[in-house]
């Protein structure tokens, strides 16, 4: 049986289409890596600075010390590899075994010791770049999931490891900002924050309009499926990530700013 041309193009492209779509992928997240290695030697800068009565003294986040926070990332670290792990074998490694698992090594690794606590930060960053840097190509593109049943692409990772590093160094309440993240580091931050409230059904019809370096703007829709009236909501990179993750009510915010469900 003979083989139309316009079959054997159609035939043809789905792989090139799909090396594609690999490529793009690999390259989104392998631009990414650079910045979570440069967030993440700004994290391990002031958590060395920490000493030991001063790393057990409370964060910014209810009932969890510093030691708490620092030990939380360094689990995210190892979480985060072992979803590289699937994406690389195809096999699954779910980020925690279960949540009160994670839950009980965060509790149990907050009463180590500052130097522990350093080291063992440091491993696991350690542990999740040299695991993404050898990520092959197409890996990037496979699906996993998180703590949440919906699938994502790999490609994903750096963007969530970028955006847990900065928001949990601002939590360590010791001295660090937002204000200080730095410029080109901001958008992909807003981006990861706002996808947790795009379409929640429990959220508030608003438009985002975030500024950013080089006299740029992006704007967001965050729809609720509700007939609310929108609100319109604008300012800054810095404080639109410190409202979007519940840090702030909307400080530096201009608009009709309100009260976004609890980040969780």
């Amino acid at each position: 049986m003979s083989i139309s041309p316009e079959a054997s193009i159609g035939q043809n492209d789905v792989p090139a289409q799909r090396r594609a779509d690999e490529r793009s992928a690999a390259e989104r997240a392998v631009r990414l890596l650079p910045l979570v290695r440069q967030a993440t030697e700004r994290l391990d800068t002031v958590v060395a600075g920490l000493d030991e009565d001063a790393i057990h003294r409370p964060s910014g986040l209810p009932g969890w010390s510093r030691a708490h926070v620092v030990t939380h990332l360094a689990r995210n670290a190892d979480a985060l590899v072992n979803l590289l792990t699937w994406a690389r074998t195809g096999v699954e490694h779910p980020m925690y075994a279960s949540a009160a698992d994670r839950d009980a090594d965060i509790e149990e690794g907050a009463g180590r010791l500052a130097q522990i606590l350093v080291e063992d930060l440091r491993a696991a960053g350690d542990r999740l770049m040299v695991a993404a840097t050898g990520l092959p190509d197409p890996a990037w593109s496979a699906p996993v999931t998180g703590r949440l049943p919906t699938p994502f692409p790999a490609a994903n990772v750096p963007s969530m490891r970028l955006h847990e590093v900065w928001v949990h160094l601002v939590d360590l309440d010791a001295g660090f900002s937002f204000a200080e993240v730095p410029h080109d580091h901001l958008e992909h931050l807003v981006a990861e924050a706002v996808t947790r409230h795009i379409n929640r059904p429990d959220g508030k019809r608003v438009r985002l309009t975030v500024e950013l370096p080089g006299d740029r703007e992006r704007v967001w829709d965050l729809v609720n499926g509700r007939d609310d009236p929108r609100h319109e909501v604008a300012g800054s990179a810095a404080a639109a990530v410190a409202w979007l993750t519940g840090r702030s009510t909307g400080e530096g915010l201009r608009g009709d700013v309100p009260e976004l469900p609890a980040w969780g």
